[in-house]
């Protein structure tokens, strides 16, 4: 039988054949750790008798959930990064730099077939580079730090076939929500998912990224997409599954005729169009999150906004994924036509997603957020209602202060 590129990927760097359900242990190309991870990974690193970094190359600190500080327990964690980089020589992303998934992307530091670990849920982001990429708690990140491999359960591989010439107005997150919705978010809990099919070959890596974002929501253990069409700024070698691969289940779909997708209060995987939900009032727009904050995001709103203002009583904010998107979008006008809009940007980073700061949400309000999380309590109060949607949605809502379907 053949292997999927899970399997591929991890046997590779095993250095022998595995298949789902083996346990295995392999050398990692690339780890992270991020401000709400790095204090414990750091302490547990010396805890094992760490002194120095098995390869200070392959590790990077990034600060940037709640950055800048916003008090001071938050900035005596992140002086500890900083003095932790400093005394190991290790890689540090500073504020400013953006979220972590972006800024690996954007600094080449995961490549397709690397193994590449974060301790960070949404490491699977990084599998829109056909590459193995996991989130794993501080203390295994710990032990890659002391070592430079982790052992891991090889996981069976769900695909999921996206078929079909997307329809205008609907992007990689209205296909990532409507994967939510049919496999629910404990539906492939410590699986692969492996995104296959015609209208995914079409993605662009940004969308690709938004795909492979939401494989968390999912309880995936890692996303990664078919490499056809994927286009990188430098050569690569990708990895393919075979054809007689085995599967746990494979999933058709046809999204030719998709409609953009909505995720209501308070699960990502309770999933509706768009359209059935026109006119609910919104307060609150926030476009940005490692799902949707690239600047093919931002320039879909541009497009939307410009020369337009949003709506009275609505408060549009926007957190660039990283500095590079910031500083292209500035280049290319994206930036002032948002301001010129109404929006406020805001520090490069996870800003209002994960809910520490910039832009927590009041009692009773009502979010249309581009992100991938709308439990309860997310985005920092359990009294507001989170709404998941396109950038292009995020857009048509705060145009017109109510949910609307691009």
């Amino acid at each position: 039988m053949g292997l999927t590129i899970t399997e591929k990927i991890l046997s590779k760097h095993a250095g022998r054949e595995v298949k789902a359900g083996e346990l295995c242990i392999v050398s990692v190309d690339g780890c992270m750790a991020t401000d709400t991870t790095a204090p414990l990974a750091i302490k547990s690193f010396k805890e094992m008798g760490g002194v120095s970094l098995h390869d200070k190359n392959k590790f990077h600190l990034i600060i940037d959930h709640a950055a800048p500080a916003p008090n001071e327990r938050i900035a005596n964690l992140h002086q500890l990064m900083r003095e932790f980089a400093d005394e190991q020589g290790a890689n540090l992303f500073d504020i400013g730099s953006g979220i972590c998934h972006q800024v690996m992307v954007d600094n080449r530091k995961v490549k397709p077939g690397d193994v590449f670990i974060g301790a960070d849920s949404h490491t699977p982001t990084c599998g829109a580079l056909n590459a193995f990429a996991c989130g794993v708690g501080s203390t295994d990140l710990a032990a890659i730090m002391l070592t430079g491999k982790i052992w891991l359960k090889v996981p069976h591989t769900i695909k999921v076939k996206l078929n079909g010439t997307l329809p205008m107005n609907v992007s990689g997150k209205d296909l990532a929500l409507f994967v939510c919705k049919h496999l629910t978010i404990s539906g492939a809990t410590y699986q692969a998912v492996e995104y296959d099919g015609s209208a995914v070959q079409q993605l662009n890596l940004s969308q690709r990224m938004a795909l492979c974002n939401m494989s968390a929501e999912l309880g995936a253990k890692t996303g990664l997409v078919n490499p056809i069409g994927l286009k990188l700024p430098y050569s690569f070698s990708p990895v393919f599954a075979d054809e007689k691969a085995t599967y746990s289940k494979i999933i058709d779909l046809n999204v030719g005729n998709l409609k953009p997708q909505l995720a209501i209060p308070d699960s990502p995987d309770d999933v509706h169009e768009v359209m059935q939900f026109n006119g609910t009032k919104i307060t609150y727009a926030f476009l940005g999150s490692c799902t949707n904050g690239r600047l093919d995001d931002l320039k879909t709103a541009a497009k939307i906004l410009k020369g337009k203002h949003i709506a009275k009583g609505v408060r549009l904010i926007i957190a660039p994924a990283s500095r590079q998107v910031l500083m292209d979008a500035l280049a290319d006008g994206t930036i002032q036509t948002l301001i010129a809009a109404g929006g406020t940007i805001i520090n490069s980073g996870c800003g209002p997603c994960v809910g520490t700061h910039e832009g927590v949400p009041g009692d009773g309000e009502v979010v249309i957020s581009s992100a991938n999380r709308n439990f309860k309590g997310r985005m920092g109060n359990p009294n507001a209602k989170i709404y998941l949607g396109s950038p292009e949605t995020v857009a048509m809502s705060a145009l017109y202060g109510c949910i609307t379907a691009p």
